[in-house]
């Protein structure tokens, strides 16, 4: 169906106004009036074949605090919940994006981590990308909501749906241990970090992958994208390279995300999005969750890295290319 293309599209657009931030696409509305919010809803969600693109059109252009604060005025008019409401009228894609919208990002990220690994099976192309692209606070964030959403912890619902060094890297980095960015660049630091990745694998027989968990789960950001760099003193592969010479399958995949977000996180999630919308059926999960997750945090740099990639926007590729 068009419309949920074109829903995901709008996600993708600027609808800010003057004090608008730098990253989001999905911005506070200036003049915003939730009790007429609200009433608009009530109308397009009782309106015989259910009115979408009012739905579409009020709950892309604002932010969540204020989809929040809707759902309140749609409760005190209608003595109906606004979500149940809008679970009863929509169906398939539509519903999944709307009822997304609903939640913060760090419950919905919550959310789809214990999508991955509920039921049969693992889903660890979503686990790995929830796990290690996010930052060491968002993670303290999904920590504290899935605990208050499922009663569980998130550690241990990792560690029982993995093994090994992926568990391992994993359970690591959901511990959310990484050093604070630092003003004083440590070139010694930096040197012994760099030689401790090239000992622990290219330089040896077989990886010492406990060392190259703990330097990548550890170290700050800046920090590593300059380990990186000096790594290339010491080994004849970048960093890249000798992931996939040293370790395969999800662990390779995990510290693959991890340098990629390291480097560019935007340009990650943009190759991520080509990707799902490659070949004759779009991944509409994997755009879903890109563009309803970074809406309201980075989207805006995700959108200008796509276009370097793709020489087309980002809004006009999900029109052409989803038939969600």
């Amino acid at each position: 169906m068009a419309l949920v293309s074109e829903f995901l599209g709008q996600l993708t657009l600027n609808f800010g106004g003057e004090s608008e931030p730098k990253f989001p696409t999905v911005v506070a509305a200036g003049d915003f009036d939730p009790a007429k919010d609200a009433a608009r809803i009530e109308t397009a969600v009782k309106t015989k074949g259910v009115d979408e693109l009012t739905i579409i059109d009020i709950l892309t252009r604002r932010s969540y605090s204020q989809r929040r604060e809707i759902a309140f005025e749609y409760e005190k008019r209608s003595k109906k919940d606004m979500i149940t409401a809008l679970k009863g009228a929509l169906s398939g894609s539509l519903e999944a994006v709307i009822l997304g919208l609903m939640k913060s990002t760090a419950q919905y990220d919550a959310s789809e981590i214990k999508g991955s690994i509920k039921g049969l099976g693992t889903d660890e192309e979503t686990l790995i990308e929830m796990v290690c692209s996010r930052s060491a606070d968002e993670l303290v964030e999904i920590k504290r909501v899935y605990k208050e959403l499922f009663k569980k912890d998130l550690e241990k619902d990792v560690s029982g749906d993995t093994s090994g060094d992926f568990r391992s890297l994993l359970l690591a980095l959901v511990q959310a241990k990484r050093d604070e960015p630092s003003n004083i660049v440590d070139y010694e630091k930096i040197d012994q970090d760099a030689r401790a990745l090239y000992e622990a694998g290219v330089k040896r027989k077989g990886t010492d992958v406990a060392t190259w968990i703990t330097i990548m789960s550890e170290r700050s950001v800046p920090h590593l994208q300059k380990v990186f760099d000096r790594y290339k003193s010491y080994s004849p592969y970048d960093m890249q390279e000798s992931i996939r010479k040293e370790v395969k399958g999800d662990l390779e995949k995990s510290f693959l995300t991890l340098v990629e977000c390291f480097e560019n996180k935007q340009q990650y999630f943009a190759n991520r999005l080509s990707e799902a919308m490659k070949g004759k059926s779009a991944k509409e999960k994997v755009v879903t969750r890109i563009v309803v997750s970074r809406c309201e945090v980075d989207l805006m740099k995700i959108r200008t890295e796509f276009k370097k990639l793709n020489q087309k926007s980002l809004y006009q590729t999900i029109a052409v290319r989803t038939l969600l």
